[in-house]
């Protein structure tokens, strides 16, 4: 009866803020960073699960240190009955009160039992041998509706309507399923809109990113008007008028303030506005849903559950829903916002900026797509180019699509080496930047 029996973490930092990727208006200097974690086993197959929380930098000990908070819940627990019951574990790890407190159900308390989950999530897979968007999209109704928590969400979407939705699902799934193999799943590029960039350098990489095939980019915004006006020009001029060009404020702006700042970029056919404003203000979010119509307005990155999920759908303050791999509580909490946004209607573009969160979100767009809402119109998953060397299974773009991963497991198992030489403040990248700058 193999028992779960380690559970290791690593505070994993990557300094990318010394060339400014990632950078926008509201995060100046990132440093894409990974409280990681490995959960072993005494099964003898030498499996093992790898999950992780993003963030930016400082606060990651932090993050770590909440993971290393939920190691007394997860080790000495059978590993078979574990598997069997994800529905339950989840929630035997959400509903600690004593955790709970913290929260309740947000912030670093809950990214780090998402970060358990998820690892628990890719050594199902692993054991079951299969990339973690077929072992979803394999599942029954039934089995998938068990891995919802419906606390909270009942007024919008009940277990029998769950069932529906994934019922009606079930016609196709093969051929669905064929169709991704074959062509990918569509994707949207950030690379050439990072804040901190020059503008030769945004002209170069919109170039680049129309000949790789990708049929949207998206620009970070919000610092100065007069630079994102001509920004966007030099954008769309490079570009044309076919490929869509997304705006991410990064929560900039107040509600007038959004409204008139996206007026003033209409004129160069903006197909999004990315988190306009605070992502708890759900009612702010509709007054500039309201007020920039027909332009969308997308958010979800930073939103913290299910249940706020619930309450900007409820209130048409999103046109677009960008769930997040490592924000909420794992997979089972994004497989109740897959099931909230087919329930809607609205088309669900994850969020990737991040270290490993483009190998993480891929496999729930897939499984959305196989066995949710049944299609990808309107649907594209955010891809950046950066740090994917440092997965043993990065992903593969081709002609502006994800290409489906066939390797066992959830993509979030990084290279040895780069738990050591990136783990902060010892590891070797570290030490040296930290010579050089007392030289």
């Amino acid at each position: 009866m193999p028992r779960f029996t380690e559970l290791e973490t690593y505070d994993v930092r990557f300094p990318t803020s010394l060339d400014l990727d990632g950078s926008d208006a509201m995060n100046a200097d990132p440093d894409y960073s990974a409280a990681y974690l490995i959960l072993r086993t005494d099964a003898g197959d030498g499996l093992e699960g790898h999950g992780f929380a993003f963030t930016i930098g400082r606060g990651n000990d932090v993050q770590t240190a909440a993971i290393e908070a939920v190691r007394d819940h997860v080790i000495g627990l059978d590993v078979d009955a574990t598997l069997a019951d994800l529905g339950g574990f989840w929630k035997s790890l959400v509903h600690d009160s004593q955790l709970r407190w913290l929260g309740p159900e947000k912030g670093v308390m809950h990214m780090a039992i998402g970060a358990v989950v998820n690892a628990v999530w890719d050594l199902a897979a692993k054991r079951a041998g299969v990339p973690l968007w077929k072992l979803l999209s394999d599942l029954t109704p039934e089995q998938i509706v068990a891995l919802v928590d419906f606390r909270y969400l009942t007024d919008a979407l009940t277990p029998d309507e769950a069932l529906e939705i994934l019922r009606a699902a079930s016609n196709g799934r093969a051929d669905r399923e064929a169709v991704l193999r074959e062509g990918g799943y569509p994707a949207y590029t950030t690379t050439p809109g990072w804040l901190g960039y020059d503008d030769a350098k945004l002209v170069r990489l919109c170039h680049e990113a129309v000949a790789e095939g990708f049929t949207q980019i998206k620009l970070k915004v919000g610092a100065n008007l007069d630079d994102d006006v001509r920004r966007m020009r030099l954008a769309r001029e490079a570009v044309g008028p076919d490929i869509r060009i997304a705006i991410d404020a990064n929560q900039r702006w107040d509600v007038a303030d959004a409204i008139t700042w996206v007026k003033a970029l209409a004129p160069y056919d903006v197909w999004w506005v990315e988190e306009p404003t605070s992502p708890d203000d759900i009612l702010g979010h509709a007054a500039i849903a309201r007020g920039i119509a027909p332009i969308r307005v997308a958010t979800g990155e930073h939103v913290q559950n299910r249940v706020v999920f619930k309450q900007l759908l409820q209130a048409e303050a999103l046109s677009v829903l960008q769930l997040d791999s490592a924000r909420v509580a794992g997979v089972n909490e994004n497989i109740a916002i897959l099931l909230l946004a087919a329930k809607f209607g609205v088309p669900v573009c994850p969020h990737a900026g991040g270290v490993g969160l483009c190998e993480l979100v891929q496999h729930l767009s897939m499984f959305d797509f196989v066995a949710v809402s049944g299609t990808s119109e309107n649907r594209v998953i955010e891809y950046v180019d950066h740090l994917h060397e440092h997965f043993l299974d990065p992903v593969v773009i081709k002609d502006g699509h994800y290409v489906a991963p066939l390797k066992p497991g959830f993509g979030a198992e990084m290279d040895a080496e780069t738990l050591h030489d990136y783990r902060y403040p010892n590891g070797k990248i570290w030490t040296d930047l930290t010579k050089e700058e007392n030289e």
